[in-house]
């Protein structure tokens, strides 16, 4: 499935594409997480081409929960495919364009 979603994503990030810039894709990450969401985990809209960079800065590493930046990709993936999504990630994440100008900052380095 990882080939299949790199060579799809042209093996480029989606992230960095997203902000007009061409970078290599290293990682295919779950948007919603697969321990979470078993039903989506094969989904191909779930799976994204990012850098390992990128990847980092959508969860934290120690307990694998979703940054806010992670929260926010969920949300905008969701809200394109029309899926409701728990309560806790509505409530965590209420800056609508914090993620993008965070991500936007990162890309530009």
């Amino acid at each position: 499935m990882r080939s299949h979603i790199l060579k799809r994503d042209g093996y480029q990030s989606q992230i960095s594409k997203r902000f007009g810039k061409n970078r290599e894709a290293e990682v295919v990450h779950h948007v919603f997480p697969r321990e979470e969401f078993p039903e989506y985990a094969f989904e191909e809209w779930n799976l994204i081409s990012i850098t390992r960079r990128e990847h980092n800065s959508l969860h934290y590493r120690d307990t694998d929960e979703l940054t806010e930046e992670g929260v926010e990709l969920l949300r905008r993936i969701a809200r394109k495919n029309n899926i409701s999504i728990p309560d806790k990630y509505l409530e965590k994440s209420k800056r609508l364009n914090k993620y993008e100008r965070r991500m936007a900052q990162r890309i530009s380095k």
